[in-house]
């Protein structure tokens, strides 16, 4: 859920904060690529005993991350802040991640991973339809590339090569996630952690409801653990620490290496090969987003005037 198109101005942090910043941002998109790799290791047969366990896991690990960062007091503070706008974003990921580990089921992690990275430019398509912001040229032309790109992805499911339940969540994930960038950008104070830390919980208490067990092998719980505290706990900790020491166009640009390492890591590992179709409307995706995030981040580095550097704004 970056933003990459802020207008706001703000002072830019030491450079060696900086580079920590990169490097965090950087973990973040490798912890969120290793997702469909670790999940394809489960052996559990019912998609919502594992959206359970992650869930669990991940919410264990983020609120042990916000006590350690801002103490107990200042962990409930954070919740009771979040507002109707927190509400809706933890909702937001609540049905994105629990969508990810069902369409798991259904589809290939390429295909996931490659629709989630038009999220930010489909973030800029839903900002100009609910709040009527201003879009340039360039990125209707990236707008309509990604939606191209996604087209040639989703025709598989039309001519039935696949099962039109896998497009149909993959869509719904960058939807989701696009809606929650949109929430996040216009209300700025409310923090992406706890947020997402109650998405968690929602979804397990959903999935709870739905799981016909909850009983899962040792082997299978090791690998939910690393499931939910090391891909999408640890993942959201590293990008809530690291994304406001980056310009937003970086953390944007870090962010393209998880739709592109995620299915290279399934394929080296698991043999899951991605269908023609899915590598060409990938490449579609990713190329439109490469580009756009180019030429925002000329934009945000421009000179505000004569012998002034530009300083671009944080995420």
């Amino acid at each position: 859920m970056t933003d990459i198109s802020s207008p706001q101005i703000a002072v830019s942090p030491p450079r060696n904060e900086e580079r920590i910043g990169f490097l965090l941002v950087f973990l973040s998109a490798l912890m969120w690529s290793l997702g469909g790799t670790i999940a394809r290791f489960i052996d559990a047969g019912d998609s919502w005993t594992v959206v359970f366990w992650r869930s669990v896991w991940a919410a264990a690990f983020l609120l042990c991350f916000m006590v350690w960062r801002d103490g107990w007091r200042g962990t409930l503070k954070l919740f009771r802040g979040m507002g109707l706008a927190g509400l809706a974003v933890a909702f937001c990921f609540a049905t994105a991640s629990t969508s990810f580990v069902v369409a798991l089921a259904y589809t290939t992690v390429a295909n996931i991973l490659l629709m989630q990275a038009g999220v930010p430019l489909l973030a800029a398509l839903f900002a100009w339809a609910l709040f009527r912001e201003r879009v340039a040229v360039a990125t209707w032309l990236a707008i309509a590339a990604v939606i191209a790109g996604v087209a040639v992805m989703v025709s598989e499911s039309l001519d039935g090569a696949v099962s039109p339940i896998g497009d149909g969540l993959a869509l719904l994930i960058a939807v989701m996630f696009s809606i929650a960038t949109v929430i996040t950008r216009r209300f700025a104070h409310v923090r992406m952690t706890p947020a997402t830390c109650l998405g968690t919980m929602l979804a397990a208490a959903f999935a709870a409801s739905q799981a016909s067990a909850l009983g899962v092998s040792s082997h299978d719980m090791g690998f939910l653990f690393a499931f939910g505290v090391v891909n999408l706990g640890r993942g959201l900790a590293f990008f809530a620490t690291g994304a406001r020491l980056v310009p937003a166009a970086v953390a944007a640009l870090l962010g393209t290496f998880e739709p592109i390492l995620g299915p290279i890591w399934v394929w080296l590992i698991h043999s899951e090969v991605p269908s023609a179709r899915t590598i060409v409307g990938g490449a579609v995706v990713i190329t439109a987003l490469l580009v756009h995030i180019g030429l925002e981040f000329k934009r945000q580095t421009r000179p505000q005037r004569a012998g002034v550097t530009g300083v671009p704004s944080p995420n």
